[in-house]
Order: structure tokens, then C-alpha cells, then sequence
């Protein structure tokens, strides 16, 4: 059982760039005893990230803004029907394993998935959820004294094109697809729906974590 309690907090539509500013002020918190573990969900404006490993191929688009951020991964895009969860969390105690902590996050997202109906798969050769073989969950972590932030994004009902600025996760755009295009727009669950799953998902299989 973990020692400190799971906090959700609903952050709504926010913008990237202070969103990402509180969550390193957060770590830190969380890192020094001042805060529980929480799980920050949130629906972006449209924004560009490039995390460690983001490649110069990544930039399809001329002019397109990548932010750079510490997390893994290559470039993803952020914005509106996209669910955003930041899990501040410290791993201390629970393994220091990291690709058991990525594996988890996936389970989140495939359990979510299940709830209304769709198949997730992991990628054997690296992060991320798809629906044969068409992406439909980005994940990107950094750990800092072995706190973790960023997180995961499950595309909902966005608009898929705005990927087609840059290689998603080293991904042709194509790839890309959401809950809207695999269960049709009148059988897709409502953003919030969506979003309540994830977080009470994510806090039943925190209570087991590592597994």
C-alpha cells in the first residue's frame, strides 16, 4: 500500500507553458515532503513538444515551434480533445525500475480503453498504446530524485491532422488515431467520461503499484 494517499486534480484546458512550469515546481514539493502523490489531468491548447530523444527528421513542417522538455521520447503534439494526465509520484519505495513504471502506465491506458471497448496493445519495440497497430496513447516521462513527471496523453477526439506537422513519437501521422475514429463519433464516450475513467483507472492499479 502506498503512504501518502492519491490526489486528483482537474486542471481543465490549460496552456502548456505554465502547466509545465508548476509541474517542476511540484517535483520538488513532492521530492521534499510537501505534497502527496497526485495525478494532474488536463486538456491542452495546441502545442509541440520535443523530449531527449527527438530527431531533426521530426520537424515536417517549416516553422513549426517545438518546445524542448526533459522527457523521453521524440515529438508529440498536445491540444484539445486529448486527455493529459501528469502523474507526481514518487517511485521510492515501489522499485526503481523504470521500465516497470512505463509498463504500468500503458496498463492504465489499456485498462481505460477496455472500459469502452477497444483492444490496447503495447509496442514491442517501444512506449506508447495502440489499436492495431494505430496509435491512440503517447507516453513521456522524466524522473527527477525519483519523482516522476510528465506522463501520458490519450487522444479522445482531437484533430488528428495537427500531427501532421511533425513525426509523432518517430511515427508517420497516419498512425495516429483516437476514440472517435475507432468507435465513430456517436459511439465515442464524452471528454469528461474519459477522463474520470483514466483517473479512477490510474488510482486502483497506484494501490498495487509495482505489480
Amino acid at each position: 500500500m502506498p503512504d501518502t494517499p492519491l490526489e486528483v486534480r482537474d486542471l481543465g484546458r490549460a496552456d502548456y507553458r505554465p502547466t509545465l512550469a508548476s509541474m517542476r515546481e511540484a517535483v520538488d514539493e513532492r521530492a521534499n515532503g510537501q505534497r502527496a502523490d497526485q495525478l494532474w489531468l488536463v486538456e491542452h491548447e495546441g502545442v509541440y513538444s520535443a523530449g531527449r530523444r527527438t530527431d531533426a527528421s521530426d520537424w515536417t513542417a517549416p516553422g513549426t515551434e517545438l518546445i524542448q522538455v526533459e522527457r523521453g521520447g521524440r515529438s508529440t503534439w498536445h491540444g484539445p480533445g486529448q486527455v493529459v494526465a501528469y502523474p507526481i509520484v514518487a517511485l521510492v519505495g515501489r522499485g526503481r525500475d523504470l521500465h516497470a513504471w512505463l509498463r504500468f502506465l500503458e496498463d492504465v491506458i489499456i485498462a481505460t480503453l477496455s472500459d469502452f471497448g477497444l483492444d490496447g496493445e503495447r509496442d514491442p519495440d517501444g512506449t506508447g498504446v495502440f489499436v492495431e497497430r494505430r496509435k491512440i496513447a503517447s507516453i513521456g516521462i522524466a524522473v527527477r530524485r525519483w519523482v516522476s513527471f510528465h506522463g501520458l496523453a490519450l487522444n479522445v477526439d482531437p484533430d488528428i491532422g495537427a500531427f501532421a506537422a511533425i513525426r509523432p513519437c518517430g511515427f508517420d501521422a497516419l498512425r495516429m488515431t483516437s476514440l472517435a475514429r475507432e468507435l465513430g463519433h456517436d459511439a465515442t464516450p464524452s471528454f469528461d467520461e474519459v477522463k474520470q475513467a483514466l483517473a479512477r483507472t490510474f488510482a486502483r492499479l497506484w494501490l498495487r503499484y509495482p505489480l
